[in-house]
């Protein structure tokens, strides 16, 4: 049971941070043709999860108490994929093909990217 309260409290934790983030970004690219807010939220936690993985799988880091509330809790609260293919399939519906191809492709580039960019960081700067 501990370890389902600390998933729900990072996930507490997480979804606040990802409306907060994600409605400042959208907010200062002042459009609402293209979901920046949820492209950035994305990609902040798919660095985060990239670095913090890659210590706690070479250098132990974590307790698994710790990886539940971080990586599935806050983590899992603020990466906002099914956001990301609701958004997508709606630019879509709404005849806005490119730009549907384009946020699939902006996503996979940015998030795969930095996933891996930041896992050879965290090897490079604590093996």
């Amino acid at each position: 049971m501990g370890k389902l309260l600390l998933a729900g409290l990072g996930g507490f934790i997480g979804s606040v941070l990802r409306y907060s983030v994600s409605g400042l970004v959208q907010n200062l690219s002042h459009t609402v043709d293209f979901p920046y807010g949820t492209l950035a939220v994305n990609f902040l936690g798919c660095l985060a999860i990239g670095f913090l993985s890659q210590l706690a799988e070479t250098r132990g880091l974590f307790t698994a108490e710790i990886r539940t509330l971080v990586f599935i809790g806050v983590l899992g609260g603020f990466t906002t994929f099914s956001a990301f293919s609701n958004e997508t399939m709606n630019l879509w519906r709404d005849g806005q093909s490119f730009l549907a191809a384009m946020n699939v492709a902006a996503h996979l580039a940015l998030c795969l990217g930095a996933v891996w960019g930041s896992r050879a960081l965290a090897y490079e700067l604590w093996g």
